[in-house]
């Protein structure tokens, strides 16, 4: 985390009551919802300040920290439970998913940091993760605080990803490293392509 830039962060009691207010939406609003009910639930983010650009597809089981802090492209997914762990920014590009039991964890915890010796708390620390457009994180990836992961870039099952990922490459493993670009088939017609 060292590469990234992490800010101290404090959390209002405004903040607090507000995710309490979210929590019990939620859980009797939100999750018991049939998977089908994408509006419903896009409403529901919306109401709680999410920035949703078009149709998305946030799935029942998937937990979002804080909606306001969310921000989502036409057509983005959200897979089955997924943690939204959003203190700070996370944007996801559209036609992005984000497939099920990911974590976007946008706050971790200052470990080095002295203040620890004078109380039982360590200092939160958070940074925005950016998911660009066309991107995939597959299933059970770990993606790390201030991360950006560019456009149409994917994320290998079970990766850890602590480091920005360029556009249109491979990523696998943990941490996660380069395995390629990503290659679309040569029957794709040159004008869908990226420049």
């Amino acid at each position: 985390m060292s590469r990234v830039r992490l800010k101290h962060h404090h959390i209002s009691t405004r903040n607090r009551a507000a995710r309490v207010v979210w929590q019990l939406v939620w859980l009797l609003l939100f999750r018991p919802t049939p998977r089908v009910m994408h509006k419903w639930r896009q409403f529901l983010l919306r109401l709680f300040g999410a920035r949703i650009a078009g149709p998305s597809y946030v799935y029942p089981s998937a937990r979002i920290w804080a909606p306001w802090n969310l921000e989502l492209g036409e057509h983005a997914t959200i897979g089955e439970n997924v943690d939204c762990y959003s203190v700070a920014k996370i944007r996801i590009g559209a036609y992005s998913t984000v497939s099920q039991y990911s974590f976007l964890c946008s706050a971790s915890h200052d470990f080095r940091d002295p203040a620890i010796l004078r109380g039982p708390e360590m200092p939160l620390v958070a940074a925005p993760i950016t998911i660009g457009e066309r991107a995939w994180v597959t299933a059970d990836v770990f993606v790390a605080p201030g991360v950006t992961i560019g456009d149409g870039a994917v994320i290998l099952a079970r990766s850890t990803v602590v480091e920005d990922v360029p556009a249109w490459t491979v990523m696998g493993g943990n941490p996660a490293a380069p395995q390629g670009p990503r290659k679309l088939r040569s029957s794709t017609r040159r004008e869908d392509l990226p420049e």
